[in-house]
């Protein structure tokens, strides 16, 4: 493999990340209603310690004893052992690192109604800041390389920095000084239980996404000031707010079902690197202050190139991918023993979403049936997908609707997971369209006057492709829109 700085290691305060991967906190729903590690659990971290990702964030746990379905806990001594096995199994597995990503989040009703920061008293608050510390404290005592605080989205410490905050007393929405204040006094706490040499991390929004709330501008202070409290990484991310969920009736908010969940998130509809622009004005201007805390860059990104691309142009210090990891762990790996074509792309459809959403056990569409983890990468002893003698026999007819549809031969054998539809255009730039379980697709996204060649590639569970298809080229006209078409008169 050529020399790579996604493959260069990265000392985060005495933390030795041994690649600039990094999968964010993502709820899994493996755990039960007691918020005790699981053997589910463990094999998730497990499976993407196999795959040699530099920093595993194990999701978001609960620091308090607050219901809210299945979800971690790191909130009493009782919850140690869970997490100290869990620390043990990924150690011995590779050299990933891995921390626990550390939660407190307000109460919420299947009303709709939810409780907000200004309720709190000064005495809960105060219990709030204690619970992170002696929470980091369990963290460093269950073997973990870090902690990572989320101040992201929804929750509480986010709410307190939010431009929305309705606090009017020391923590003062009004003010940055007053909005800042709550994580300030977590981090002391934090480092009071422990000290200097454990690395901390926050994970916060580089804009809100939100009517009235802050954007990237405002973003680059409240990164220097965690800079200046000495943050031993930034992870950025976006959106994922209350104030503009969607309420479905008898069921809890869930902050991401708005626009700026959309934004969190994205689907396969926005571009790629929907979130680099953001992180990169952030890095910049902490650097230009002097500080080179490094900083963590998520948000669609899936390729080896798009990656490399921001930590070479210094818009990111590591790469962060949830979906896409989810999709394929090992893809660190695949791209360290130059074997990119075997990665599973992730193809944003969201079902993971989806699956949180409604309380059920987080999946990747793309696992095998039934899998509740992601298959085994498979190098040696198996057979690469492949069209069989008869031939892929792809076909494309352009619909009524301007659409163009595909239609091909199932590739022969019962281990194909589904197929990946490629696009170039007149130019011929490739892209990955879309993948599917079935021989079918239809691409609603075509422009008249323009030309492309599509082709299709059989993929298995591990990401192991077949060979491309046979390639049909089509060239849609430009649609006439003459007033006769639409039944008008042309004597008019």
């Amino acid at each position: 493999f050529r020399l790579m700085k996604l493959l260069e290691p990265l000392n985060i305060n005495g933390m030795v990340i041994p690649n600039r991967t990094l999968v964010p906190a993502m709820v899994t729903r493996l755990s039960g209603e007691d918020g005790y590690v699981t053997q589910d659990i463990i094999d998730r971290y497990v499976r993407y310690a196999e795959g040699e990702i530099g920093l595993i964030v194990v999701e978001a746990m609960g620091i308090h004893s607050a219901r809210s379905g299945p979800l971690l806990r790191i909130g009493e001594d009782r919850f140690n052992d869970g997490h100290r096995e869990l620390t043990n199994r990924v150690h011995d597995t590779s050299d990933s690192k891995i921390v626990p990503q550390i939660i407190h989040f307000m109460k919420v009703a299947r009303s709709g109604w939810r409780q907000t920061i200004d309720s709190l008293s000064i005495g809960e608050i105060d219990n709030i800041v204690a619970q992170f510390g002696a929470a980091a404290a369990r963290a460093r005592a269950s073997g973990y390389d870090g902690v990572e605080l989320h101040s992201a989205h929804a929750y509480t410490l986010s709410s307190f920095m939010s431009k929305l905050n309705p606090r009017r007393d020391e923590y003062d929405g009004r003010t940055l000084e007053g909005r800042l204040r709550m994580l300030g006094r977590v981090m002391a706490s934090v480092r009071a239980h422990v000290g200097d040499d454990f690395p901390v991390g926050v994970r916060f929004l580089s804009e809100e996404c939100i009517k009235g709330g802050y954007t990237v501008a405002e973003a680059t202070l409240i990164a220097l000031r965690m800079a200046q409290l000495g943050v031993d990484y930034i992870s950025l991310s976006i959106g994922g707010k209350f104030e503009d969920a969607i309420y479905s009736e008898g069921e809890p908010l869930y902050p991401y079902t708005g626009y700026s969940g959309d934004r969190c998130m994205p689907g396969e509809w926005y571009p790629p690197l929907t979130n680099a622009d953001n992180v990169a004005m952030v890095k910049n201007f902490i650097n230009d202050q002097g500080f080179d805390t490094p900083v963590v860059s998520a948000g669609k990104i899936s390729t080896p190139e798009e990656a490399e691309e921001l930590l070479n142009s210094g818009k990111a210090d590591i790469i962060g991918m949830a979906r896409q990891h989810l999709s394929d762990p090992d893809w660190i790996k695949k791209v360290r023993e130059g074997r990119p074509d075997d990665i599973v792309k992730c193809i944003w459809c969201n079902v993971c979403k989806q699956l949180d959403e409604k309380f059920k056990e987080v999946h990747c569409f793309l696992w095998p049936k039934h899998s509740r983890q992601a298959p085994p990468d498979v190098t040696t002893d198996f057979d690469t997908p492949s069209w069989g003698e008869e031939g892929s026999k792809l076909t494309v007819v352009l619909r009524e609707d301007g659409g163009a549809e595909l239609n091909w031969s199932r590739a022969p054998g019962g281990k194909i997971a589904g197929y990946d539809i490629y696009r170039a255009d007149a130019e011929g730039e490739v892209m990955l369209v879309d993948a599917v379980k079935g021989a079918r697709f239809v691409d609603k996204t075509i422009l008249g006057g323009l030309t492309y060649t599509f082709y299709v590639r059989a993929f298995d569970a591990t990401g192991r492709a077949s060979p491309p298809s046979n390639s049909v080229r089509i060239a849609p006209p430009v649609p006439n829109y003459g007033a006769t078409q639409m039944g008008e008169s042309s004597n008019a």
